[in-house]
């Protein structure tokens, strides 16, 4: 049986992709005028084969009946507004590696004063969601007991509300004794890399309730995901993952309240990452804030050379910048002030561009 998939595609900026927007010339992405874009490419999968075409928007009249019906209702949803974001361009989530062997900055902030000054430096420099894990899940890492888990972090989920309430808590767990705890202090955010299958009482413990859950991609386990990894066709498996689990979430009191990472590094290969991140406006067209985690992955030595994880901002930033040019707007990351520094930049010449210059992703 064939199905059809919808990624937006060639797009505008600023003030000339609003008024492109004003004269029904392209449509906003995702409920943003100054994000636009024109053409979409269509992705035909027929068992194992994939086929893709470009098109422009104006010509989808001229689609078979079946293939019209599906694009135009991927298009409403693609230039929908999210709900998440409300007026913010970007949104930040700084990293908080309260662990001993996380692959990036393991041992650092595992002691509460040295986790609640990173915080507050993240804060200053612009996050506006900190990602709190007591776990490793880099590749290889051991699984640990969840009481343990909850004890690295449990200092701080006391009283971060309190101390900073205007700032979107996220709890990085895959345990429901640490889900649980966290919702009862008013968590914001949940981030379970396994998309709540390690834990068979996490599923309950999110149930119903007024929180954003994150819906994470990763092939196998932290302990095998990195194993020769393989797909049929990359994008369009993890599409149709994030469309089964959307749909688990259907009869939720919270259904809307889901944000998309397709877990660049968990289970994928250069080329899966590539892939990825080069056609990740693909995502749009199932109606949710995407998310994206590059910062300081291994990805970004595979392709510049050896440089120690401290090392890898510029690839973490061209990453991003490439992807929040595909609409992306939530970036989890390690190096905030530089990041932030780089998006304003970047906004700031997409902003500017007066001339009909348009982005197109092969």
């Amino acid at each position: 049986m064939k199905k059809y998939y919808t990624r937006a595609c060639n797009f505008f900026y600023g003030s000339n992709s609003k008024n492109l927007v004003k004269k029904a010339l392209t449509l906003p992405l995702c409920g943003d005028p100054y994000i636009s874009f024109n053409q979409v490419e269509i992705f035909t999968r027929n068992k194992k084969v994939v086929k893709s075409k470009t098109i422009f928007i104006k010509n989808i009249k001229k689609l078979p009946l079946d293939i019209k019906k599906k694009v135009s209702k991927d298009l409403k949803k693609i230039s929908s507004k999210r709900e998440f974001f409300k007026k913010k361009s970007h949104i930040l989530m700084g990293v908080l590696n309260m662990t001993p062997d996380s692959f990036s900055d393991g041992g650092k902030y595992n002691i509460f004063k040295k986790a609640l000054r990173r915080i507050i430096n993240m804060i200053e420099a612009g996050a506006k969601i900190i990602d709190i894990g007591g776990e490793s899940t880099r590749p290889g890492s051991k699984i640990i007991n969840q009481k343990k888990e909850l004890k690295r972090i449990k200092s701080i989920i006391e009283i971060f509300k309190k101390k900073f309430p205007n700032t979107l808590l996220s709890i990085d767990t895959r345990k429901s004794l640490v889900m649980d705890y966290s919702i009862k202090k008013k968590v914001d955010i949940i981030n379970d890399v396994s998309c709540f299958k390690f834990d068979p009482n996490s599923i309950n413990s999110i149930k119903n309730k007024n929180l954003w859950k994150i819906i994470h991609h990763m092939q196998g386990t932290p302990q095998t995901m990195q194993i020769k990894p393989s797909y049929n066709h990359v994008l369009l498996d993890i599409y149709d993952f994030f469309e089964n689990k959307i749909k688990k979430f259907k009869k939720d009191k919270y259904k809307k309240k889901l944000i998309l990472d397709p877990g660049i590094g968990f289970g994928k290969n250069l080329k899966h990452n590539l892939m990825i991140l080069n056609k990740i406006s693909i995502f749009h067209s199932l109606g949710f804030p995407i998310l994206i985690g590059t910062s300081r992955k291994k990805f970004i030595n595979q392709i510049s050379g050896d440089y120690d994880t401290k090392e890898r901002i510029g690839g973490t930033l061209s990453s991003i910048l490439f992807s929040y040019s595909q609409g992306v707007k939530i970036f989890r990351v390690h190096n905030v002030q530089e990041v932030k520094q780089g998006i304003l930049v970047f906004e700031s010449l997409l902003n500017k561009w007066k001339k009909n210059i348009s982005v197109q992703t092969v």
